[in-house]
């Protein structure tokens, strides 16, 4: 069991549990959008293309090449401790997203319930996607989680202990802030949602969530997981 958990999170399993999801996305929408799947992108992955093309890096295939290249860099710097058994793990991570998604999920749908029976009158509504959505909640799964959770929450730890801030502090500090930008993100630019408490509150706790998966169990599993719950919520019927 302890080689399966190290191996969960090794890199190289990492990049190969992530490319069939990020070359799923990729060629889903090339072959639903043609020359407009631009239209298809939202969120972290439109918010990823805009900043390459500031850059003047607004090939298509800049984002995602740009998170299989750190991907695959991380990988070859861990080489020698790669576990020689990859698909064993590849199986497991994908058991493991589809169980803490199904979880996210269960949580989200009892969270207005919950709210209630403390007092405070707060609903989390689900809608009913189109089965084309599906692959824009894949695109959430893998860049918001490569934004908030690789880029923010790494970021913000980083600088918590440059400062010297005790270990376990830093580790909240910044679990909170990725939590709360995650949230707050999903209410700004020309796609953001009207602001709203029970949404803005629960996203805060599913970014917790996510990031504690991450920190425990692995980047790969925190994306999965991510863009699990994210399809559930768009198949559900309420």
């Amino acid at each position: 069991m302890s080689a399966y958990l190290a191996s969960t999170r090794h890199p190289w399993v990492c990049f190969l549990f992530l490319l069939p999801l990020i070359l799923a996305y990729e060629g889903g929408l090339w072959w639903l959008g043609g020359d407009q799947a631009a239209r298809l992108r939202n969120g972290a992955d439109a918010w990823f293309r805009w900043m390459f093309e500031v850059f003047g890096a607004g090939h298509v295939l800049a984002a995602p090449g740009l998170v299989l290249g750190v991907l695959l860099v991380w990988a070859w710097w861990r080489w020698a401790d790669r576990p020689e058994d990859v698909i064993t793990p590849w199986f497991g991570m994908a058991f493991e997203s589809a169980l803490f998604a199904a979880i996210l999920w269960q949580f989200s749908r009892n969270f207005g319930p919950i709210l209630d029976g403390l007092g405070v009158t707060l609903q989390i509504t689900i809608q009913t996607a189109p089965a084309t959505q599906i692959l824009t909640y894949i695109g959430a799964g893998i860049y918001e989680e490569v934004l908030f959770r690789l880029g923010l929450f790494c970021g913000l730890l980083l600088i918590f202990r440059l400062v010297q801030l005790p270990g376990l502090v830093a580790v909240l500090l910044a679990a909170v802030g990725a939590a709360v930008a995650f949230a707050a993100a999903h209410h700004v630019g020309p796609y953001g949602e009207p602001m709203r408490t029970d949404y803005f509150v629960f996203r805060t706790l599913a970014g917790l969530y996510f990031t504690l998966l991450f920190v425990v169990r692995g980047f790969g599993i925190a994306v999965g997981a991510h863009a699990g719950y994210d399809i559930l919520v768009g198949v559900s019927v309420t």
